[in-house]
């Protein structure tokens, strides 16, 4: 495996768009009902639990460019390879691709429970699934320049949905923030650790780095979409404390999709039903550029032809979801992806930087000797 990628001119893309393909890849199912697990552990103090969140994210963040400066043009899997050899960096990249493939079975499989729960019961699976799956293979196919416009047009095109936080601002009571610090500060971490399936996907960082023209700025448009969408994260906490009471958002399960209820307008009754129809703009990005990585992982690892791998994933990913979930066990399998991911994301990348930045250290010690 070549370490360092050479890009063509074509797949190059400015800086400016990391923004917007961070910001659409941290939204997606998880913000349909991150509430209520936040609030179980946290209680009333969960929006200090989004905030403790939001600025892990930030500092890991950071630490993944710090990592990804250190090549001049290097995504994750090369720097496995480089770093920790042949069959341990192999063995991590594999490990990589499960977890991307994971990640886009999670996406798919809530949406479409949402979409069976809310709008469509009597909808069969399959026909969801396909959809869907022939949606994203349309998507992949023209490489990533085409992915990152779909980003680009996802979020500006769901700008106009924060606005309807507007309705339920209206029937707030604030004084149900209060005391603050009614939780101790090791059920306000809990909460934070609680955030993780909402938060991540800036991760992608590791692998559309070495597309960017200006290196430089990578860091201060990656910190800008986490920004934007931590903001957007406690704006909605914040709403739906002031919205729910405690007892009403311990059992509301989809709490932001819950607050369009709220929404009334002339020519629409039931808003809600829109928000989740037109929550396919929202998790597109995240699917494709899921499937993209995970398709780059095996091309990296074994030279395999792009087109071929992303098919083969898209029909093994269509035959893994028809087997029948409930939403208990769809809560579990979330559980377990969170998990997995707060380690992943949260904990390894802090690892991959000491190690790295040691080996280029040494490099740099030997060359001089």
């Amino acid at each position: 495996m070549k370490v360092l990628i050479e890009p063509k001119p074509q797949s190059m893309f400015n800086a400016l768009l990391l923004f917007f393909i961070i910001h659409s890849m941290q939204l997606g199912v998880g913000i349909q009902g991150f509430q209520r697990i936040v609030f179980i552990e946290a209680r009333h103090d969960a929006w200090i639990s989004v905030l403790i969140s939001g600025a892990a994210a930030h500092a890991i963040g950071w630490v993944m460019v710090k990592t990804l400066a250190l090549y001049p043009s290097a995504d994750l899997y090369g720097i496995q390879y480089d770093v920790f050899g042949k069959w341990l960096g192999n063995a991590l990249n594999l490990a990589f691709v499960v977890y991307w493939l994971f990640a886009f079975f999670i996406m798919i499989r809530n949406y479409m429970e949402v979409i069976q729960a809310w709008v469509f019961p009597d909808l069969p699976t399959w026909f969801m699934s396909l959809t869907l799956i022939l949606l994203v293979a349309y998507g992949v196919s023209g490489g990533l320049r085409p992915i990152i416009g779909i980003c680009f047009l996802s979020v500006i095109l769901s700008l106009w949905i924060i606005l309807l936080m507007g309705f339920p601002m209206q029937f707030t009571n604030w004084d149900y923030l209060f005391p603050i610090f009614e939780s101790d500060i090791k059920q306000i971490l809990k909460g934070a650790k609680k955030m993780t399936f909402t938060i991540i996907g800036f991760e992608i960082i590791y692998f559309v780095y070495p597309f960017i023209k200006e290196k430089e700025k990578a860091g201060l448009y990656m910190q800008s979409g986490l920004l934007f969408s931590n903001l957007l994260y406690l704006t909605i906490m914040l709403v739906s404390l002031a919205y729910f009471s405690g007892g009403q958002l311990e059992r509301t399960v989809w709490g932001t999709l819950s607050l369009f209820k709220i929404v009334r307008m002339p020519f629409i009754e039931r808003f809600e039903y829109v928000a989740i129809t037109y929550w396919i703009i929202l998790i597109l990005p995240n699917l494709i550029l899921f499937l993209w990585a995970a398709s780059r992982g095996i091309t990296r690892i074994w030279n395999r032809a792009d087109r071929k791998v992303s098919i083969g994933f898209l029909l093994g990913l269509l035959l893994v979801l028809q087997i029948p979930m409930t939403r208990l066990e769809i809560n579990l399998v979330n559980d377990y992806f969170a998990k997995a991911g707060f380690y992943i994301i949260f904990l390894y990348p802090i690892l991959l930087w000491m190690a790295a930045s040691m080996k280029n250290k040494f490099i740099k010690r030997r060359g001089n000797g």
